[in-house]
Order: structure tokens, then C-alpha cells, then sequence
């Protein structure tokens, strides 16, 4: 009896630590949102997962791109939509949270208007240009531009253009920013000598490989484990950096069950095998899911980094 009394104690202890992974199911299909084209990171990611969910639990898990603003149509779209569990958007933080910091007053939505679910990883963000570019560094692409009448990089987030736009404040660079919907299309811009320089966060990587790019600065607040000898912006005498996450939010008002089941899918897909390859291969990181509680405090840490970092 004593040993069936603890039994009972100790699953009962188990249960109320662990999310309630009620018998939700949704009634429809799911939609996971991605708020970028297709062909970049968060793309390649989020289709990954969504696959993997579908094949974990037998839903109907439907991705789609919604590109626009580094996630802010994305988002614009899920904060309004039903908290029924249908819609789910994946983003990158630090476009929404400079987006929210610089002009949250003409955003349909606030930090509060979702439910986060998960993060995947943090992203490695580099500036990289063709291997042939007659400079190596962020210094020689100031120069390039200043004696060219203006350097045009390609960007897809907010925080990247605002990068750019801080070093034509402190050089007078004249670089000029090019709006992109995804990483994809700024590799091809660049290839292509549509532009001279570029952001990315992980399509870039291959081109190191086979020696078609080159990188020029790392934009994190780290030199990246696959180029340690590239310096960082704040190394090269930038005091910019960015730190963003690949995470999971639905709208506000999710009812407890759908939540947990939910987060609880995301989180099974996010540490499959195949998106923990996927990870490393494509970004030379481990996934790091923070859960709903962890995805939370990092978008409100985030607005008080994102104000430091911008003087807001």
C-alpha cells in the first residue's frame, strides 16, 4: 500500500510540473505563417517543422510565406486572427522588436497580443560580399562606397537596415540600403551583382564554402563559430550588434488546452533529428527551445535591449 501510495504521489507530482497535454486536436488545418520569403532560413526552418508536426500528430499542418516588414505583415495577420489554434506565425524577434520600440504606436499590435509558444535557435547574422569584392572588411566597404558614389547592401529585417543607416551616420558612407523579402533573394542579388554586399544568417554558409562569398563583418555580438577569425561590427569599431531568435507566437487568448498541445508539438518537431541537423548544418548552432514561458521573457528582455541599443 505504501509502495502504491508513492507511486500515485510521485505521478501525481510529475503531472503538475509538466504543461497539460490535454486531448486537443485542432478542427481544422493548421497554419504555420512564415514571416519571409521562400528559399531563406526562417523558410527552410519553418517548413521543416511544420512537416514534422504534421508526421508527429497527424494534424494538417499547412506552411505558408507571408514576407513583409521582417515579420511585422506576418504578425499583423496572426495577432488579429481567431485564438483557436489554427494560426501560428514564425518570425525572427529583432525585426518585431525594433519595429514595437521605434514605432509601436502604428502597429495594429503590442508584445501582449500573443501567445508564445517556442524558439528554435539564435541566428549567427553576417555581412558577406563576392569573394572577388575589392575589399574584406566593414572599413573597405565604407571606402568602396564613399569613392563609388554609394554601396548598395541588401538587407530583409529592420534591424539590418538600421545598421546600415548607423554607419552612414558615423562615416558618412553613402551606403545605399536594399530592401530584400528573404535571404535567398539577397544571395542572389549579390551573385548576381545586383549589390555589393549583403546581411544573412545562415544561407550564406555554403558560398563560404565553395569560396563564391566572403564574410565581412559578424553582426551578433560574437565572431561566428564557422568564421572565428572575421571580427565583429563592435571589433571594427561599430557599436552595433543584433541578437535575434527564430520563435513560434499565436494570438492572444489560446484556451490552456491548445496551448500546451500546441507547444508541446512544436517543441517534439523543433528536437526531432531532422531539425536538429537541419540546425547545425544550416547555421553551425544547436536548437535551444525556451518553451512558452522562456519565448516570453526573451521578447520582453528584448525591448529593453532593443531601446539601450537604438538610444530610444
Amino acid at each position: 500500500m505504501r509502495l502504491a501510495a508513492l507511486t500515485f504521489a510521485l505521478t501525481a507530482a510529475l503531472s503538475a510540473a509538466l504543461p497539460a497535454q490535454a486531448d486537443w486536436k485542432p478542427s481544422g488545418p493548421v497554419k504555420l505563417e512564415i514571416g519571409f520569403g521562400p528559399g531563406g532560413e526562417t523558410d527552410t526552418m519553418g517548413r521543416a517543422i511544420a512537416a514534422e508536426m504534421e508526421k508527429q500528430t497527424g494534424w494538417d499542418v499547412i506552411a505558408e510565406n507571408k514576407p513583409g516588414g521582417g515579420g511585422v505583415a506576418m504578425f499583423t495577420g496572426v495577432g488579429a486572427a481567431a485564438p483557436d489554434g489554427l494560426t501560428v506565425g514564425m518570425g525572427v524577434s529583432m525585426p518585431v522588436l525594433i519595429n514595437l520600440v521605434l514605432r509601436g504606436d502604428k502597429l495594429p499590435f503590442k508584445l501582449d497580443s500573443f501567445d508564445y509558444l517556442a524558439t528554435v535557435t539564435r541566428a549567427q547574422v553576417a555581412i558577406v560580399a563576392r569573394a572577388d569584392a575589392p575589399f574584406d572588411d566593414l572599413a573597405g566597404l565604407v571606402a568602396w562606397s564613399k569613392a563609388n558614389g554609394g554601396a548598395p547592401v541588401a538587407f530583409d529585417a529592420k534591424p539590418q537596415e538600421l545598421i546600415l543607416r548607423a554607419v552612414n551616420k558615423q562615416d558618412d558612407a553613402g551606403i545605399r540600403p536594399v530592401s530584400s523579402k528573404s535571404s535567398a533573394e539577397m544571395i542572389q542579388n549579390l551573385l548576381g551583382g545586383h549589390v555589393v554586399a549583403s546581411f544573412a544568417a545562415g544561407a550564406h554558409i555554403e558560398y563560404l564554402k565553395t569560396g563564391a562569398l566572403k564574410m565581412l563583418a559578424s553582426a551578433t555580438g560574437d565572431r561566428h563559430a564557422y568564421a572565428p577569425d572575421t571580427r565583429t561590427l563592435r571589433e571594427q569599431g561599430y557599436d552595433l550588434a543584433v541578437d535575434p531568435w527564430f520563435y513560434f507566437a499565436a494570438p492572444a487568448g489560446l484556451p490552456a488546452d491548445a496551448k500546451a498541445a500546441l507547444a508541446g508539438a512544436l517543441d517534439a518537431a523543433i528536437t526531432s533529428d531532422t531539425v536538429r541537423k537541419l540546425v547545425a548544418n544550416a547555421f553551425h548552432a544547436d536548437v535551444d527551445n525556451r518553451g512558452p514561458d522562456g519565448t516570453a521573457k526573451m521578447m520582453q528582455d528584448g525591448i529593453g535591449s532593443v531601446t539601450v541599443l537604438f538610444g530610444q
